[in-house]
């Protein structure tokens, strides 16, 4: 190689700005395309290639036109090469939050399932039901209502209650007198022809409802003592009573009541709990299997 064919400084400074000249219009190129792409028009404020004169294309006619045309392959193409990091983070907060959401809903919903035992849904809406020992001082026919008896009942309070029965038809009245008794005792008073009734006396009767008997607690119990279902343990558990509005806007009487019976043995049972005073079992004088009410 003679020194004439060797190149000369000027050419090769030539050759390194114009292939620093492309690269640095290809990233202006793409960069701006990109941003056009995003924000809907075709110059952002912030293209930075007119202003500056680092970005100016050789001088040569030929290098111009193989330029322009390399600029706009890459304008065309530059959709292909999105530069938004906003939508990769976007998009990615969902992406990790989908799986945990998901989670959350299947724990919700097993923990449902382990409360949904209806069972202990009934054995725990008759914990709070005020269920007491009672004892009858004093009973008599209502004036305005043949079906109806009066009584007194000495349930454990200052003042004995008034409570009205509907026991003519099955209980004579002087079987009454000084009776144990069982008595809900969270019902909100009702006005019975004039009288206010303020709780009700349990009893068990029949299919047919032809035969009634009176729910019968120790002779020894204590009037005023809570009854309750179950073992003596569950004594022990017993929450505080419902109030009465409670009992009434949760319909637990209502609830409790059909799972109320009588067993083979006469003992009053919530389904496998006995009901309990701390003398004894409540039972009935004869029937057995009958529902309580």
């Amino acid at each position: 190689m003679t020194m004439a064919s060797l190149p000369t400084a000027a050419a090769i400074a030539n050759v390194t700005k114009t292939a620093t000249n492309r690269r640095l219009l290809f990233f202006s190129s793409s960069f701006s395309s990109s941003l056009s792409h995003k924000f809907g028009h075709s110059r952002p404020f912030f293209a930075l290639r007119p202003t500056f004169p680092c970005f100016t294309p050789p001088l040569h006619k030929d290098k111009v036109a193989s330029i322009q045309e390399t600029r706009g392959r890459i304008s065309r193409n530059g959709a292909r090469f999105p530069f938004s990091f906003c939508t990769a983070s976007s998009t990615e907060p969902a992406t990790s939050d989908a799986p945990i959401a998901s989670s959350s809903s299947s724990s919700d919903k097993d923990d449902g399932n382990d409360n949904d035992d209806p069972e202990k849904k009934i054995k725990d809406a008759a914990d709070m039901l005020d269920i007491r020992v009672g004892r009858i001082i004093k009973a008599w026919r209502h004036h305005e209502a043949d079906s109806l008896y009066v009584e007194e009942v000495d349930v454990g309070e200052p003042e004995p209650r008034l409570i009205c029965s509907g026991l003519v038809k099955y209980i004579p009245l002087d079987q009454l007198l000084d009776r144990r008794v069982v008595v809900l005792a969270n019902l909100k008073p009702r006005n019975m022809r004039g009288i206010k009734s303020f709780g009700m006396l349990m009893a068990a009767s029949d299919s047919l409802h032809e035969n009634v008997e009176l729910l019968l607690p120790p002779e020894d119990s204590i009037p005023g003592e809570r009854i309750w279902f179950g073992s003596q343990d569950d004594k022990e558990k017993q929450p505080d009573a419902a109030t009465a509005n409670q009992i009434q806007k949760k319909k637990i009487w209502e609830m409790v009541q059909p799972h109320l019976k009588t067993d083979a043995s006469r003992t009053a049972v919530l389904g496998p709990h006995p009901m309990r005073t701390s003398a004894g079992l409540v039972t009935t004088t004869s029937l057995k299997h009958a529902n309580i009410s």
